[in-house]
């Protein structure tokens, strides 16, 4: 990341947002660039990268640079930066050729399946998607 790599990500938290977690946080340290990814998408705000373990042909995880933990941790002030993340996931929709659909899914705590503490998106697509999912 060019212009002030993990310090920049810092700079964005407050404590209460979690800063001794995002020292330790898998996706704080990609977006740092201190762990490799393949990224499909950077800009100032967010990135988006192939997952490793993908559940469908095409599984990207969208990112926010900023370390917010979860949906659920996230107030009116991220209004915009959860707005700018659905507009990324709409363009790699169209970048991956999803037109005939696929699905966004934001896991939530323990119960919800969240297994890495900053929040994220998962796009799905290039499949069938059936309900219930899980």
């Amino acid at each position: 990341m060019a212009g002030g790599g993990i310090s920049k990500v810092f700079a964005q938290m407050s404590p209460a947002r979690g800063m001794l977690d995002a020292m330790d946080c898998l996706f704080c340290k990609i977006v740092a660039g201190t762990i490799p990814a393949k990224k499909l998408f950077e800009d100032e705000h967010a990135i988006a990268i192939l997952d490793i373990n993908p559940q469908a042909p095409v599984h990207v995880l969208a990112i926010p640079k900023k370390h917010v933990a979860s949906l659920a941790k996230t107030d009116a002030n991220d209004e915009r930066m959860l707005g700018h993340l659905l507009n990324v996931v709409r363009e790699l929709a169209v970048e991956q050729k999803l037109g005939n659909g696929y699905r966004v899914v934001i896991n939530t705590g323990a119960n919800g399946g969240q297994t890495v503490d900053h929040l994220h998106l998962h796009v799905l697509g290039g499949r069938a998607m059936h309900w219930p999912p899980g």
